[in-house]
């Protein structure tokens, strides 16, 4: 199993299992469709933002559509960027994960429903009954503002009306989520993220009573030391001690139920990972025989289930402190 280089400070994250962290049975297909975003948050992982460029080609995402409709085991098809909305192929996607009965996620910053030609995401989202995770990485606007741009909260409090006004919260077919991140760290002063639960009840009450917002789950997600986070760190000397806290917090119950087991993540040019992390950073899935892989890999084969083992770093401490991260939020 390859891990990437291993920080000094922390024990390398497969010492602290207690078996190979083995996969599952893919049933989750997470498509990152390209860095074109309209923000570019401080937290991001992807180092997304408007200035980049990268994303899907139609050969790649006819590839991705040929896999959707080829494998009955995927439940999920999760749609992330960048903005994914911004980034070539994602209404085709969309409409072939729907067709093809499968579950869509769109990991939405809710402020593109204000960009030219992008208006009509609400009702089209609705049209298709595509799950709207969303950022909001606190229910007051400083914090909104401080790590995602002046005016970002405004906006997104705008929008989340939209889409409560198209029946997403209130109608059971239309799920809307919130995602929590946790402030950057300026100094060692570190926090695993609040309980899931309590925080959820506490952006239900505000949201509603402050501006009539309804919505399904709140998803509480790490920030991982990946990207401008691990950019961040770095400039403050904090990178070390903060993968030490991680790891002082490593919670063995999380490791069943980690995100990387059971799903793929592809990035804009077709290869395969273990997890969107593991793309960040560079870090492909292996076949068996140590191969990377790629999804014409997975057509000319025609299965999914060709890793054995997850690729593993130092951040995958992130995923497995205290009640543990995931895309779906805490594990445990």
């Amino acid at each position: 199993m390859q891990t990437t280089s291993i920080n000094p400070a922390v024990t390398a994250f497969q010492k602290k299992l207690s078996s190979p962290l083995t996969k599952k049975q893919v049933t989750i297909l997470q498509i990152n469709l390209g860095k074109r975003c309209n923000l570019a948050c401080t937290h991001c992982h992807v180092e997304a933002g408007p200035k980049r460029t990268e994303e899907l080609s139609p050969e790649i995402c006819q590839q991705l559509i040929e896999i959707i409709h080829k494998f009955p085991q995927l439940q999920i098809v999760d749609l992330t960027g960048g903005a994914p909305e911004m980034n070539y192929g994602f209404k085709s996607l969309v409409e072939a994960a729907n067709s093809a009965g499968k579950q869509v996620i769109v990991r939405s910053n809710l402020t593109i429903y204000f960009e030219d030609g992008f208006e009509d995401l609400p009702e089209y989202f609705a049209k298709y009954k595509v799950r709207v995770v969303a950022s909001m990485p606190c229910y007051l606007a400083d914090n909104v503002d401080k790590m995602r741009g002046a005016g970002v909260y405004d906006d997104s409090i705008k929008a989340l009306q939209r889409l409560n006004q198209v029946g997403y919260g209130k109608e059971p077919d239309l799920i809307l989520d919130l995602v929590y991140n946790p402030q950057l760290p300026s100094g060692e002063k570190f926090s695993l993220t609040p309980e899931q639960t309590k925080l959820e009840q506490d952006y239900k009450v505000f949201l509603e009573e402050h501006f009539d917002i309804v919505f399904n789950n709140l998803f509480t997600i790490t920030n991982l030391p990946v990207g401008r986070t691990k950019l961040h760190l770095e400039r403050k000397k904090l990178y070390a001690p903060y993968l030490q806290f991680l790891e002082s917090h490593f919670n063995p119950t999380t490791v069943e139920h980690l995100m990387c087991r059971d799903e793929l993540s592809i990035d804009y040019l077709g290869n395969v990972y273990d997890c969107d992390f593991n793309q960040m950073m560079n870090l492909p899935a292996k076949t068996r025989d140590g191969e990377n892989l790629t999804i014409a890999k997975l057509l000319a084969t025609g299965s999914l289930d060709l890793i054995d083992r997850v690729q593993t770093a130092a951040y995958c401490y992130g995923c497995t402190a205290g009640c543990g991260s995931s895309c779906g939020g805490a594990l445990v």
